[in-house]
């Protein structure tokens, strides 16, 4: 081996090695500080490794969603509304799980349709329906309030639902549209000849080999539903329909703010995202390059 490719592979690993430390610096702390006492975590110099580690802040969230007290030092540091969190959590899973199941009824014929049937207008719905996500979401808030509001949706997980779909929607589709497009016509011809209706050659031929890029669109969009703020803090007033980012965020609204139980609430937040990835972890690479090359 040459001395200018050891060099290069040398300095290679030294970038990987940086940027994967940069990268996961900020969820060891998160796992770390969790599983601090509060004094811990704010002693100078903060500790990276607990000692010793105690679940203090984990049964704190539990003790105030049972509306029971907890005789732990840290009980004076846990927010009013920690009582919230594991019903917000329950709402943010409804949500997700909804977005996602309504968006594949959705994206998955409308990505087919436009990939494989020939339409005056075809290329022109592709084009308006990518211009709705150069929209910043700022500029969606009022009239998303005002339709909502019109439905009388507000305060309601339904309002997110609704108005997550807009927002994930037209993405899938693209995403989606992409990796139909990748495919042969002759598959789409062949089905037809042989009998098959649309709705028969979608889900027999194309949903089969279209599965990395169906994974890929289900954590898009169970992530873009999971940890959305903004439509989340202006659609929902009570604890009856907040989702976990909204719980979370006012968990520093309070006079004390413990940051032990706070890192211990994005522990608990972080858990279902990380599930799906580790489930469909076979599958995600793969999709999110569907498509993108051809021929």
């Amino acid at each position: 081996m040459s001395s200018s490719l050891f060099l290069k592979r040398l300095a290679l690993l030294a970038g990987s090695i940086v940027m994967l430390l940069y990268v996961l610096a900020p969820v060891a702390w998160l796992l770390s500080s969790s599983l601090q006492r509060e004094a811990d975590i704010t002693s100078i110099p903060p500790h990276w490794i607990p000692h010793p580690p105690t679940l203090s802040s984990f049964k704190a969230i539990v003790a105030a969603s049972t509306g029971t007290t907890s005789d732990d030092g840290n009980a004076a540091f846990v927010p009013s509304t920690a009582q919230y969190l594991l019903p917000a959590l329950r709402n943010s899973l409804e949500v997700a799980a909804a977005v996602v199941l309504l968006n594949l009824l959705v994206s998955v014929p409308a990505a087919y349709a436009m990939a494989k049937i020939r339409y005056i207008g075809r290329d022109l719905s592709v084009y308006f329906m990518l211009a709705t996500r150069v929209i910043p979401d700022i500029a969606l808030v009022v009239p998303f309030f005002l339709f909502v509001r019109k439905l009388g949706l507000l305060d309601s997980v339904g309002s997110l639902i609704i108005t997550y779909l807009a927002i994930t929607v037209p993405f899938s589709v693209f995403m989606l549209l992409s990796y139909f497009e990748s495919l042969p016509d002759e598959l789409d011809k062949a089905a037809r000849v042989d009998g098959c209706s649309r709705i028969q050659v979608l889900l027999k031929v194309f949903l089969p080999l279209a599965v990395p890029s169906l994974v890929a669109v289900i954590m898009f969009t169970f992530l873009s539903s999971w940890n959305e703020f903004l439509f989340a803090l202006m659609f929902t007033q009570t604890a009856a329909s907040q989702t976990v980012p909204i719980i979370v965020a006012s968990f520093t609204s309070d006079f004390t703010t413990s940051f032990s139980f706070i890192n211990a609430a994005g522990v608990v937040a972080i858990v279902p995202p990380v599930i799906i990835a580790v489930v469909f972890e076979r599958y995600i690479v793969s999709g999110l390059t569907a498509g993108a090359v051809k021929g």
